[in-house]
C-alpha cells in the first residue's frame, strides 16, 4: 500500500493537515503510537472523573460572526467545521498575580488596558505603544519569514519601562509557549499576545478537550482519511534525499510520497535513517528544557474556592524567573486553571469543581530518581503545589477536601508522548518553514513553531496548504 501522506501523531496538528489534505482526495494515513488520540492535549480518567492533559483552554477565541480573518474562524473554514459543533464556551475572566500587583484580562483587549492603567498609571502610554508595535506583526506567517531566533523579552523591555510590569507581561506567554529559559521567541510572542490579550480564552462544553477531539476524529474519517492507533513509526526510510516511507514497530514498511511528522524535530530527526547534514540549521537542534509538573485536585460539588478566574498566573517574587530549576518542583510561579469557571450555560455538561496547579520542574531531577524515591516525591510536589494554589486564591479547604489528586511530571509525558525530556513546548530551535533535510520530509506542530490548540492546528493547516497540496 502506498499514501500520498503519511502523518506521524494523531494530535491537533496531524489531524488538521489530514482533514485538510482528505478533503481534496488525497489518499492519507496517520499513524498514532498509542490507544489515544491527543498527544499534548489528551484526556483520561480517574476513579470516574473525566481529566485533560496539554494546556488549560484554547486561546484566539472568536464569537461566530467575528472577524472572518482572526485564527479560530480562519481554521474552522479551512477544516469546514461549523462553529456551533465546537460549542465554545467562553472564560469567566483571568489574573496575572505578583506580590505587589495583579492584572485582571478577559476575552477583548479592554480589560487587560484598564488594569494597567489602574496599576501601572505612569506606563499606560508605554503599554499602548507596545500594543500598537505588536499588532503591526500579527500575521501568522510572521513564523515562517522569521528564520532565526529573536528575543521577545527585548522588545518588551524596550518599551515597558517598569520591569514588574514587563514580567506581568511576559510571565502568561512564556508559561503558555515558551521553550527558551528566560525569553521567548519575537514570533511565538506577537502570536501568543494576541491570541491570550486580544482574543481570550475559551474551552468546548461537554468533555472539553474530548470533544474537540472527537470532533477531529469524525471530520477526518468522514473525509476518507484512515487512522490506526497503536501504530508507532519506528524509523523514516530514505533514499538520495527523499524519504520513500515509514516503518512501524510491528515490522510493516508503509510506502509514501510525503511524510508530515508531528512528533517534534529532533524525535523525527532521530528516526531518520538518513542525518541531516552539517549547517542544516543555523543551530543545532536539540531536545527541550523547559518540563512542567502538573497536579490536579478534584473537589466535591459544593466546593468554593473564592475565585471566579478561570486561569491565574502567579509569581510569588518581584521578578519572573523562567528556567529549568535545579529541583524537582519549582513552585514560586506557575499556572492555576479552574476548568469549572468558564461561561457553561446552565444545565449542560461541564467539569466538575477541580484545581490544576502547573509549575516548572527539573526532568533530569526526576529521572534520577528510584521507583520509590519517585512515588514519594510526586505526593511531596503534589502537596506543595496545592499548598501554593491555596496562598493564591487565598482558600485552606484543597488539601483538606479534596476527593482525590493526580500528578503528571516530565517522565510522564516523555512516556505517554514521546518528547524528548518532557517538553511541552519542545526544542528551542524550531523549523519555522516546516521543511527538513529530506526534500519530502515536512514538520508541523510544536517544533514548526506555532503553539496552542488554534496555532498547532493552524501548523497542520498551513503545511498541508504550502507543501502537500500543490
Amino acid at each position: 500500500m502506498k499514501y500520498d501522506t503519511v502523518i506521524i501523531g494523531a494530535g491537533m496538528s496531524g489531524f488538521a493537515a489530514g482533514i485538510r489534505l482528505a478533503h481534496y482526495e488525497k489518499k492519507v494515513l496517520i499513524c498514532e503510537s498509542h490507544s489515544r488520540e491527543g498527544g499534548l492535549n489528551s484526556f483520561y480518567r480517574r476513579h470516574g472523573v473525566f481529566l485533560e492533559t496539554g494546556l488549560h483552554a484554547i486561546t484566539n477565541y472568536s464569537p461566530k460572526n467575528g472577524n472572518k480573518a482572526m485564527p479560530l474562524l480562519k481554521l474552522l473554514r479551512q477544516l469546514r467545521i461549523p462553529y456551533e459543533e465546537l460549542q465554545l464556551r467562553e472564560q469567566q475572566g483571568s489574573e496575572i498575580v505578583f506580590p505587589e500587583h495583579r492584572l485582571e484580562f478577559e476575552n477583548g483587549f479592554g480589560a487587560i488596558t484598564e488594569a494597567i492603567r489602574r496599576e501601572f498609571p505612569a506606563e499606560i502610554d508605554n503599554f499602548i505603544a507596545l500594543d500598537r508595535f505588536l499588532c503591526h506583526y500579527k500575521d501568522v506567517t510572521l513564523l515562517q519569514k522569521q528564520k532565526e531566533f529573536c528575543s521577545g523579552k527585548e522588545e518588551v523591555y524596550r518599551h515597558i519601562g517598569d520591569k514588574t510590569l514587563a514580567d506581568m507581561l511576559l510571565c502568561p506567554l512564556m508559561y503558555y509557549g515558551s521553550s527558551v529559559p528566560n525569553d521567548i521567541d519575537f514570533g511565538q510572542m506577537v502570536l501568543l499576545y494576541h491570541s491570550i490579550f486580544h482574543e481570550g480564552f475559551c474551552r468546548p462544553a461537554g468533555r472539553g478537550i474530548g470533544t474537540l477531539l472527537e470532533l477531529l476524529k469524525k471530520r477526518y474519517r468522514d473525509s476518507g482519511g484512515e487512522l490506526r492507533m497503536n501504530c508507532r513509526v519506528i524509523k523514516i526510510v530514505s533514499e538520495q534525499g527523499k524519504a520513500t516511507g515509514v516503518i512501524t514497530d510491528k515490522g510493516e514498511f508503509i510506502a509514501a510520497d510525503n511524510i508530515l511528522s508531528s512528533a517534534g524535530a529532533p524525535e523525527t530527526m532521530a528516526l531518520c535513517e538518513e542525518p541531516s547534514p552539517p549547517g542544516f540549521t543555523e543551530r543545532e537542534i536539540i531536545p527541550g528544557g523547559m518540563a512542567f509538573l502538573e497536579t490536579i485536585a478534584v473537589m466535591p460539588p459544593e466546593f468554593d474556592s473564592g475565585s471566579t478566574s478561570s486561569v491565574i498566573f502567579f509569581n510569588m517574587r518581584n521578578r519572573f524567573d523562567y528556567r529549568d530549576p535545579e529541583s524537582c518542583f519549582d513552585g514560586r510561579s506557575g499556572v492555576i486553571c479552574q476548568p469549572h469557571c468558564f461561561r457553561f450555560i446552565p444545565g449542560e455538561p461541564h467539569p466538575e469543581p477541580m484545581i490544576r496547579v502547573t509549575a516548572l520542574a527539573g526532568y533530569r531531577q526526576w529521572h534520577e530518581l528510584s521507583p520509590e524515591q519517585y512515588r514519594r516525591e510526586k505526593i511531596a510536589c503534589s502537596a506543595a503545589a496545592l499548598s501554593r494554589a491555596q496562598t493564591i486564591l487565598n482558600c485552606r479547604d484543597i488539601l483538606d477536601h479534596a476527593r482525590f489528586t493526580d500528578t503528571i511530571t516530565p517522565l510522564t509525558i516523555e512516556r505517554f508522548t514521546g518528547h524528548l525530556h518532557g517538553a511541552i513546548y519542545g526544542s528551542p530551535v524550531k523549523l519555522k518553514s516546516g521543511k527538513t533535510h529530506l526534500s519530502n520530509l515536512y514538520l508541523c506542530g510544536t517544533d514548526q513553531g506555532f503553539l496552542g490548540i488554534t496555532g498547532a492546528m493552524l501548523s497542520g493547516i498551513s503545511i498541508a496548504n504550502q507543501y502537500l497540496l500543490m
